[in-house]
């Protein structure tokens, strides 16, 4: 008989990176920019600090396994910093976290992803990550490299040294592995960042990725979002088994002070309607860690047939529709969007909002045959893989889009130059794969997408059957525009009407068209000639100086400007940040 051996937990993921997001050398490079961001995010927001992120991804070299490229990560942020003793455990140990099971609507959840991120750096290039981290007291920030003891699953710093650092505090992480970069596509680097700059409108960000030059992109509200507090599970979302295992953590006490402690919505009543469900009363008062497999199964049974009120909605958190359409417009000119923020409601007895917003962006090259862009979200982090399998994807190939102008192939996307963003927030979402890439379809939370989706959609269609009977009216004016003149001069003919005659005829055709507008440019251009000139003698009269005369003159040349607008139906536009999209 061969003998039995244990692993490590870190033995095991090491030898499976492939169900944390780490199945190629292109899908490790964006699941190991995404663990580092949510972590710097969930870091800044739990301190309520405005997160200032810098991100780099550069090749530096050849990769030392075929068809792969040496691929440094840099990710550095404000935030509280981590205490030194802490390094070796956050970076180098799996399922070491402060938000496990905490029922928060957090990033990140389970410790996992940040310790298979050094992990795959160990394994490909002998190196696990190296950090700088420095607290609000610490003179100096400690720099060194954190790397995980596949055996016994723990971390181990090494190289550590005190240096000078010019931020008050904040971490900076840095990642060298075997890796591949992709910018655009589902799976790109371009698509993330887009996508973490839409949810996260109070993120100041600046990022270099590949040969491209460095972006600013600024923030567009100055509110940290409020993390509501952890949220007790309901117990109608337990099994059998989870329910046992979740008793254990609660030591000896009593049946009732577990139920009502280690669950929401159970109180003294509803101990009371488990009582007339059939539970013997003197079970009640047991200590959990007495009561046989037959014992949990009776007030498992009891807990699930008594009628319970469904969880409270306090505890997710939105976007907001303002903030939400003011983030759109950081990722570029927009003529049309719509965004919809639902109320909290209760799906599989779990605390849920839906978000959506849909736009149609003037400087993108989406085809109008091809598959709108979708844009995924959980619990305000990205999701690029495994698109076809997810609750988001479901629900809007459930809508029929025909409906608001849109075509549709039969159980698909639909088709058109728009970008359909969907964040689903919870504290308690349940995926399909340790690497959170699919939200998992439930009949419930399909539908309240779906509910999102179509007010949304009602917005869209407006739109567009707004830009049909503009079109159409445009069509109309063309053609009379065409044939109107040669009408004009033939009637004039006819009735052997004068020259003067026809050309009033010509211009009062042009005035009902609304062509006039060569004349009315000329009217403005006068007018503003005359109000220069009367500020002119006004500053004259009154004493300004030549040189302040000048500067009052160009500021108000500046202001007469024409100004652009993208179109006649163009949404409601909001004020753009000043420095959005520069490029340094």
């Amino acid at each position: 008989m061969s003998k039995i051996t244990k692993s490590s937990t870190a033995e095991y993921f090491a030898k499976n990176l492939q169900q944390v997001g780490f199945s190629s050398p292109l899908k490790a490079v964006l699941t190991t920019l995404k663990e580092a961001v949510d972590n710097s995010l969930d870091a800044c927001e739990a301190s309520e600090i405005l997160p200032d992120l810098v991100i780099e991804v550069t090749k530096v070299g050849a990769g030392s396994t075929k068809n792969t490229d040496l691929v440094r990560i840099v990710v550095e942020d404000n935030g509280p910093g981590i205490d030194p003793t802490d390094l070796a455990q956050v970076f180098g140990e799996y399922l070491a976290s402060s938000k496990f099971g905490r029922g928060q609507c957090s990033r990140g959840q389970q410790g996992i992803g940040i310790s298979a991120a050094t992990t795959w750096a160990q394994m490909t290039n002998a190196k696990g990550v190296v950090v700088l981290s420095k607290t609000k007291g610490m003179r100096k920030a400690l720099r060194g490299q954190v790397d995980v003891d596949i055996k016994t699953n723990t971390g181990i710093l090494r190289n550590k040294e005190s240096v000078e650092w010019d931020k008050a505090h904040g971490t900076r992480v840095e990642f060298v592995f075997d890796g591949r970069i992709q910018l655009n596509g589902d799976g790109g680097l371009l698509t993330y960042v887009e996508g973490t700059v839409l949810v996260n409108p109070h993120l100041s960000l600046k990022f270099k990725l590949a040969d491209n030059d460095w972006v600013s992109v600024d923030r567009v509200s100055t509110a940290v979002p409020e993390i509501p507090a952890a949220t007790l599970p309901h117990p109608h979302t337990f099994k059998l088994g989870e329910f046992i295992t979740h008793s254990h953590l609660f030591g000896k006490v009593s049946v009732s002070k577990f139920l009502k402690t280690g669950f929401s919505r159970i109180t003294d009543q509803a101990i009371s309607d488990f009582v007339k469900a059939g539970l013997p009363k003197g079970l009640l008062e047991k200590s959990v860690n007495t009561l046989k497999d037959e014992d949990f199964k009776k007030v498992f049974s009891a807990v699930q047939n008594t009628e319970l009120m469904a969880p409270s909605t306090k505890s997710v958190l939105t976007v907001g529709e303002e903030a939400l359409s003011k983030s759109i417009q950081r990722l570029g000119e927009v003529d049309f969007f719509s965004v919809v923020t639902r109320k909290p409601c209760i799906c599989d007895f779990k605390p849920v909002v839906i978000e959506v917003a849909l736009a149609r962006f003037i400087n993108r090259n989406l085809e109008s045959d091809s598959p709108v862009q979708l844009l995924r979200f959980a619990n305000r982090v990205p999701l690029q893989f495994d698109k076809s399998g997810c609750a988001i994807t479901w629900a809007i190939e459930s809508v029929n889009w025909k409906t608001y102008g849109l075509q549709q192939p039969k159980s698909s996307l639909p088709l058109g130059p728009y970008v359909f963003a969907i964040s689903v927030v919870s504290p308690f979402i349940k995926f399909k794969n340790a690497s959170k890439e699919t939200v998992d379809a439930s009949e419930e939370l399909v539908a309240e997408i779906r509910l999102a989706l179509i007010q949304a959609g009602q917005k869209l269609s407006r739109h567009i059957k707004k830009e049909f009977k503009e079109a159409d009216l445009e069509r109309k004016l063309a053609h009379i525009e065409q044939f109107g003149p040669i009408l004009v001069e033939k009637l004039a003919f006819l009735v052997g009407a004068p020259e003067a005659r026809k050309k009033r005829a010509e211009e009062g055709l042009r005035k009902l068209l609304g062509r006039d507008s060569k004349e009315a440019i000329a009217d403005l251009e006068h007018a503003e000639t005359k109000l220069l000139e009367q500020k002119k003698r006004d500053a004259k009269r009154t004493g300004i100086v030549e040189e302040d005369m000048d500067q009052v003159l160009m500021s108000d040349e500046a202001e007469a400007a024409p100004v652009k607008t993208t179109s006649k139906s163009a949404a409601k536009k909001i004020e753009k940040p000043k420095t959005t999209g520069k490029k340094k």
